[in-house]
């Protein structure tokens, strides 16, 4: 690796959002470690981009030993970026979905970014500088909707909460590091996510995964914790996190008066 080029570790860049990620900082002299369970797709990537260093790493990050072998490279190599963004769909009723399902998806979009991003942390905090963004998306704020928002996900949501409120409140423990932290939030992008589920969106309107990593670089530096790259209105984000504050703020030891 050129040791003047900056260093970023992807996960899930062999198709989708990590993909575009893994092209976007490689044209920006990135040197990179990219992770995906296709060495195959790894291995193009590597050959197509001679201009950077580029480490190619297959693991399964809904394994303990896939998410343990990530985490000691994120823990040991000088990361300049993080992008916890492997994921698996899964989109199913929570009494449909079956065990093995449950505890991938756990364990690719819960364990394994916290983990990989605990293993990281301390060593930005040392060197003073870094950035990780999360991958989630805006089905992390539709919990409140009713029953004809389909198709149903309960536990693909609660997993993108998680991703929501572990990095606004890293965020704050981070405060005056010189590590930032972003949670990603985009809403119906057009890769192979939803083909692998079996689902067809061709026909609905979709952002570009070149947008969402747009948005996600852009929002770095813009400083946001929450980039929501479809949602014009930043000011409806604003109103969210002021609600959840003002709920949480509006607690006492006392008994609600409806409770009664």
């Amino acid at each position: 690796m050129n040791p003047s080029n900056k260093l970023a570790l992807v996960t899930g860049a062999t198709s989708g959002i990590g993909a575009a990620f893994a092209e976007r900082l490689a044209a920006d002299g990135y040197d990179l470690i990219l992770v995906g369970r296709r060495k195959d797709r790894l291995d193009e990537f590597a050959a197509a981009h001679p201009e950077v260093a580029v480490t190619a790493v297959t693991a399964d990050l809904s394994t303990d030993d896939g998410i343990d072998t990530i985490a000691r490279l994120a823990a040991t190599e000088p990361l300049d970026l993080l992008v916890n963004n492997a994921g698996v769909s899964h989109y199913m009723p929570m009494a449909e979905l079956p065990a093995d399902k449950a505890r991938e998806l756990l364990g690719v979009k819960v364990l394994a970014p916290t983990l990989i991003t605990r293993a990281a942390v301390g060593p930005m905090q040392a060197r003073g500088a870094g950035a990780i963004i999360n991958v989630a998306g805006m089905i992390a704020f539709s919990g409140p909707a009713d029953k004809s928002v389909m198709p149903r996900r309960a536990t693909y949501a609660g997993t993108l909460a998680h991703l929501v409120a572990m990095s606004q409140a890293l965020s704050a423990e981070l405060d005056g590091t010189g590590v930032q932290v972003q949670v990603l939030c985009p809403g119906v992008v057009a890769t192979e996510f939803h083909t692998r589920q079996g689902l067809d969106l061709s026909a609905i309107p979709r952002m570009s995964a070149a947008d969402v990593v747009t948005a996600g670089l852009r929002g770095l530096e813009l400083g946001e914790v929450v980039t929501a790259p479809g949602v014009e209105d930043a000011g409806l984000l604003d109103a969210v996190f002021q609600a959840d504050l003002a709920a949480f703020g509006g607690q006492s030891t006392h008994l609600a008066t409806r409770y009664r």
